[in-house]
């Protein structure tokens, strides 16, 4: 009787779990992609002007909200540095600067969150409301300055949102030496309240232009399918799966983003080196300095990353629609 003879387990042997495929196979997957891939950016830059007008159009919709991302961060930044932004003036019961000012101070520079710090004595007050209030006849006769000491507090920018300041506002003024404390929030409030509807709007914007994107790179995708009809039946005829079909116009579809990823890069950047200087000038004018602030390294990955992604969906729907409309005949 003929003893059954079982087939050796080559792959246990090797120290594979049963199910794995070899690492070769990966090695293969990995270097197909890589050949379409590069064979994708090849025929792209075969035709150079009709690529160029593709990924320029893309790279104008992608700057636009990019842009009014970094202005809207500009704005904020300027907001937090404008004198007199979110400050607190604390009035002193005491017309005598020392000792009230010191204790007052000694606590203002341990608390952490305060930027700076202003002393005004009542004589610098006195003088600077003589000079803007134009009463300077009548205040000399008094008997003697009724203004008391005031300190002025400019917390940072992590304590100048309204909430935050305004609790700052009641910690200061339980403060014995403090006898009165200001803080105008309305401008704070009215300005954070724009800056959330400009940030909104570059949301809409946004997504407005991102749609644009996918139907940019969709149309592009479906022409470019229209022209290779002939050898997309060929492939089907010979046993090619939609998957590899499919293949090349996915990369197409991420070179064209990230072109147009680059040219939105490359357009924010020339808009904001024109305008750098101008907004510097205007800075000086009103006695501070400002730097417009570019685009930082996790911005720059956002757009690239969000403008590939958004060229791979729009080729991936494209394909979609249209490859599974062309059968052999």
């Amino acid at each position: 009787m003929a003893r059954s003879v079982r087939p050796k387990d080559t792959g246990s042997q090797k120290g594979l779990q049963p199910g794995t495929a070899p690492p070769r196979r990966l090695d293969i997957w990995l270097s197909r992609h890589a050949q379409v891939c590069l064979a994708s950016l090849g025929r792209v830059s075969r035709t150079p002007l009709s690529t160029l007008m593709t990924v320029s159009v893309i790279g104008i919709a992608l700057s636009l909200p990019t842009g009014l991302h970094l202005i809207l961060n500009n704005l904020r930044t300027l907001g937090g540095v404008w004198d007199g932004a979110a400050t607190i003036s604390l009035f002193l019961e005491t017309q005598e600067t020392d000792p009230a000012t010191e204790q007052v101070l000694e606590y203002l520079h341990k608390r952490p969150g305060i930027a700076h710090i202003q002393v005004i004595d009542p004589d610098s007050a006195l003088a600077e409301f003589q000079r803007l209030s134009g009463f300077g006849e009548a205040l000399d006769a008094l008997d003697e300055n009724p203004l008391p000491p005031v300190v002025v507090v400019e917390p940072k920018a992590e304590l100048s949102t309204p909430e935050a300041a305004e609790a700052l506002l009641e910690e200061l003024r339980a403060l014995p030496q403090v006898d009165i404390a200001q803080l105008d929030l309305k401008w704070v409030k009215r300005f954070n309240a724009l800056t959330e509807i400009a940030r909104r709007g570059v949301l809409v914007i946004a997504s407005l232009l991102g749609m644009a994107v996918l139907l940019i790179v969709g149309n592009t995708i479906r022409l470019e399918i229209q022209n290779r009809r002939d050898e997309i039946e060929v492939t089907k005829l010979v046993g090619g799966t939609d998957a590899f079909i499919r293949r090349p116009f996915l990369y197409t579809g991420i070179w064209y983003g990230l072109g147009g990823g680059l040219i939105a890069w490359a357009l924010v950047g020339l808009s904001l080196g024109l305008l750098a200087d101008p907004v510097q000038n205007l800075a000086l004018l009103y006695g501070g300095g400002f730097d417009l602030s570019t685009l930082d390294a996790p911005t720059l990955g956002v757009l690239l990353g969000g403008s590939t992604l958004m060229g791979l969906a729009g080729s991936w729907l494209a394909v979609g629609r249209h490859l599974s409309d062309i059968e052999p005949v």
